[in-house]
Order: structure tokens, then C-alpha cells, then sequence
């Protein structure tokens, strides 16, 4: 089923954060930028390039003049396109729009069946399928699980190369060292062509910030690579606020925008005009056992306020998702998911990582919950929408027909419009107690148990160029065959 390749809303921002209050944090940040300054560790071009550019270097500190970084971002495209494989799937980054991509990064799988393991280059290829089907999601993201039965040096070309092999959405690179950046690209080189990357982006990679204000040389390493090569960067700091940041909203939001203003504006110095996407990934912590926690009042302010940030500067922004703490998929996770994706859509968010699957605070990525999530992501596409207040929505004809004292359930208008009149859950039972009793008493995650191996039973893959599958295949046998297998 091919769904739309991203949400347009129709729906107003909530805005929980004044101007006033957005002033404030502001001028905090840009005194954090100055008095404070940020590390660059172990990156001396990337030194070099902040000292032509006017910042203060001392060591390894950087220090920024107030505008400075802003000034730079003046260059960053407000909304960009990303080519999919397939064009009918390309997605519009910024603007109105929301896209939707899987859980990226955790090291477990789990599920009904087989419970919680590491995660296999199996257990990829099937979340990569899963995503690929389902019209809800519009993107294919990342590492949606990590496969460790591959070498750590390694994987990242069998992982580019399941995004691009199963998949005909647009999908992210490898960002664990420099030369995985490097593959990366060079595999997207042959999928699209030298020319179309150099002047197109075709991949959106996530660089984080090593909170609080340090970037290290890894993250700036690809930082490099893909900006270099016109190639979309997500600068997000990660952070859990009580440990890597204040334990306040507007200490944290300060942060935030002195890390991700720093992050986004190297990229327009490398290359002016890469598209860039303002990132933010924040969660509390619990202040008795130090755990992070999701689905909290402040992750909601702090999500919110942020994206206020990133509009502020004109700048895509990404943050949000289906987060829980809960290790299995029960009520906790669904609450907490619910609470958190209901305030991406709310908020402005325009990519919006870990939509499905995320669960035990990142560490898992679950079959069940995968498609749990999707059902609720259909939901906000129905959300992002607003009302309908089209001549055949304002139903005036029902109500000549019915009159006082009817009912609609036969009325013409009704007729016409059942199919598609309100959402229906591809995993809520709403029958009655006695045929819920009949089908087996299924609780939600056993009917997502289902859902998810027929997906895959019934999955066929798009179309891929015999020439350029042929192409990827001897460029990855040869890489591989040039360097020896580390876990590092």
C-alpha cells in the first residue's frame, strides 16, 4: 500500500513558549556560546575552519560572538527535498510537513515469540520491510536495529545496502567513523548517479552532540563528509536533562540552541547551502535512580519549545517519536508514546526519528510495538489534517433527510462516506465483551504479534536496477575484502 510520501498539515502549531520567553533563552544561549564556548575534540581542520571563520579558538574551546552562528545559518535552506529511490516517495523536509521515520540505534530486538536479543541483519531487513510497508511511515531511517552478528567495521554496507535493496524510500548513512560516511555516499553515488548527489540530497544522516557542549571527533568526522557532499545533517544534542543538561526547561532549551545553532552552522561553513536540520533530542531523568523517563510534562515543554527555536532561525526541525521506558508493550509504553507523538504532530515537528518500534528507552526495537505504533501514526495523519469544512463535510443534506428524532446510520450522506468517515484501528478491538471472549481474549500486543508476520509473509520488495544491484554488491565485496573484520 502506498500511502502520501508525508504528512501537510493543516493544523495551527501549538506554541507553549512566548516570544518573550524565546528572547530570553536566546540571549542565554548566545552568552553560553561566548562565555563558555563549546569542545571540538580531536578535530583540528574542523579548528582551523571556526578560527577563519571569526570564532575564538583556545585549544580545543571554541568561543562564538554574539550573531556570529546566525549570521552563518543565513545560508541553511529552510525547506529541501529528499530524493527517494522511487520519486514518488521523495520527501519535503520543513515547511508544513511532517515525515514520519522508524526507531533508530538500539542493540535488542525483541518479540512475543522469541523475546529480547541482540539484533541480527535479519532482524534489519525485516524492520527495513515492515517500514517499507507500511503507509504511515514515509521514511525508511537508519539503523533501525543493529545487527551484531556483523563486524562492527562492516555492517554499515549491509545496512545501507537493506535500505536501498528492500526499500524505495528515502533512508539515512552510516555516521560511526568518517570512511562509513564516506561508503555511504559512494553507495548512494551509484544508486542516483555522481552528479544528481553532488547537487541533491538523497541521504539525511543524524550527527549528535556529545552533551553537554562537545562535539567529538567522530560526529564531526561524518559532520564533514556529508556536508561536503551536499548531504542533509540532523545536529541534534542528545540529552537527559538532570544529568547532561539543568534540570529546568529553559536551562536546557538554552543548550540545546547553543549546541545545535554550533553543529548546523559547521555545516554551512564546509559547505554553504547543505541542507540542515535543527535537531533535538531531550528526555528527563528520574532524580531517585538517575533512569532516563519519557512520556513527562517537561519532555513535552522541552520538545515544544525547541521547535519554536528552530522556526526562530528559519531552520527544519526534528525531534519527537513514539518513546517509553517500558519494556514490553503494555500500557506504560503505549501512555507514553502516545503522550510523545501526540506533542511532535502538536508542536511543528518536520522529522520526527523513532516513530515505531522504539522501546526500553531506546535500547529495543520491537516487532509488536513497531506496528502498535504505526496504528497511532495513522491516527496523527488524520489529526494533521484539521476539519473539514467542505460542502459535503457540513453534511447539511443528512440533516434535511433525517430531520428531528432520526438517525443517521441510513441517511444518503452516511452512505457515501462510511468507508472513510472515522479511522479504523488496525489493532484496537472495539467488539462487544462476549465476541472479544470468542476470538481469544487477544490483548493488543498478541493482535500486533499477528500483524507484523503477515507484513512479512506478504511482503514483496520494489523493483532495483539489475546494473546497479550488481554494481552495490561488487562495491561492497571489494571494500570489505580491503580491510579486516574489527568489533571496533
Amino acid at each position: 500500500m502506498i500511502g502520501a510520501p508525508y504528512i501537510t498539515r493543516n493544523i495551527p502549531v501549538f506554541d507553549v513558549l512566548s516570544d518573550e520567553g524565546a528572547e530570553k533563552i536566546e540571549a542565554q544561549a548566545d552568552r553560553l556560546l561566548w562565555e563558555i564556548g563549546l569542545e571540538f575534540r580531536e578535530a583540528p581542520e574542523i579548528l582551523q575552519i571556526w578560527k577563519a571563520a571569526g570564532a575564538e579558538v583556545d585549544g580545543e574551546r571554541v568561543r562564538f560572538p554574539k550573531g556570529m552562528l546566525r549570521e552563518v545559518l543565513k545560508t541553511a535552506p529552510a525547506q529541501f527535498t529528499q530524493h527517494a529511490r522511487n520519486p514518488a516517495r521523495n520527501v519535503e523536509v520543513g515547511g508544513n510537513n511532517i515525515i514520519f521515520a522508524p526507531v533508530y540505534g538500539p542493540p535488542f530486538v525483541t518479540d512475543l515469540d522469541k523475546g529480547r536479543r541482540y539484533g541480527t541483519i535479519e532482524d534489519f531487513r525485516n524492520f527495513v520491510k515492515l517500514a517499507y510497508m507500511s503507509p504511515w511511515l514515509h521514511h525508511s531511517g537508519g539503523t533501525v536495529c543493529e545487527p551484531v552478528d556483523l563486524p562492527v567495521n562492516k555492517r554499515h554496507f549491509d545496512m545501507v545496502y537493506a535500505h536501498i535493496k528492500y526499500s524505495d524510500k528515502p533512508f539515512m548513512g552510516s555516521v560511526t567513523a568518517p570512511e562509513r560516511a564516506e561508503d555511504s555516499v559512494n553507495m548512494a553515488r551509484i544508486v542516483f548517479g555522481d552528479d544528481f548527489v553532488d547537487q541533491n540530497c538523497v541521504m539525511i544522516q543524524l550527527i549528535n552532540a556529545n552533551s553537554p557542549l562537545v562535539f567529538d571527533a567522530t560526529m564531526l568526522g561524518a559532520l564533514k563528509v556529508y556536508a561536503s557532499a551536499n548531504q542533509a545533517c540532523i545536529v541534534s544534542p542528545f540529552i537527559l536533562a538532570g544529568a547532561m543538561s539543568p534540570v529546568t526547561v529553559a536551562g536546557t532549551l538554552s543548550q540545546v540552541l547553543a549546541e545545535a545553532m554550533a553543529g548546523c552552522a559547521l555545516t554551512q561553513l564546509i559547505r554553504p547551502g547543505a541542507p540542515v536540520v535543527f535537531g533535538a533530542f531531550v528526555s528527563s531523568i528520574s532524580m531517585q535512580s538517575g533512569a532516563p523517563t519519557f512520556g513527562s510534562p517537561e519532555g513535552s515543554l522541552l520538545l515544544n519549545g525547541a521547535a519554536k527555536l528552530a522556526r526562530r532561525l528559519g531552520l527544519p526541525f526534528r525531534s519527537g517519536g513514539s518513546f517509553t521506558a517500558s519494556k514490553t508493550p503494555d500500557a506504560q509504553s503505549a501512555q507514553e508514546s502516545a503522550q510523545t507523538i501526540a506533542a511532535t504532530v502538536q508542536a511543528g515537528v518536520n522529522f520526527c526519528l523513532h516513530a515505531a518500534g522504539w522501546l526500553e528507552g531506546g535500547l529495543c526495537s520491537s516487532y509488536e510495538k513497531f506496528v502498535m505504533d504505526a496504528d497511532q501514526l495513522a491516527m496523527m495523519h488524520v489529526l494533521a489534517k484539521g476539519i473539514d469544512v467542505s460542502d459535503e463535510a457540513m453534511a447539511m443534506d443528512a440533516f434535511q433527510e433525517v430531520g428531528p428524532g432520526g438517525h443517521f446510520l441510513g441517511a444518503a450522506h452516511t452512505q457515501r462516506n462510511f468507508e472513510s468517515a472515522f479511522y479504523r484501528s488496525t489493532i484496537a478491538d472495539n467488539n462487544s465483551y462476549e465476541q472479544w471472549l470468542a476470538d481469544g481474549q487477544l490483548d493488543a500486543a498478541t493482535r500486533a504479534n499477528k500483524i507484523w508476520k503477515d507484513m512479512l509473509a506478504g511482503y514483496t520488495g520494489p523493483e532495483l536496477d539489475p546494473g546497479i544491484d550488481e554494481a552495490l554488491v561488487s562495491f561492497m565485496e571489494e571494500r570489505k575484502a580491503s580491510f579486516p573484520d574489527s568489533n571496533v
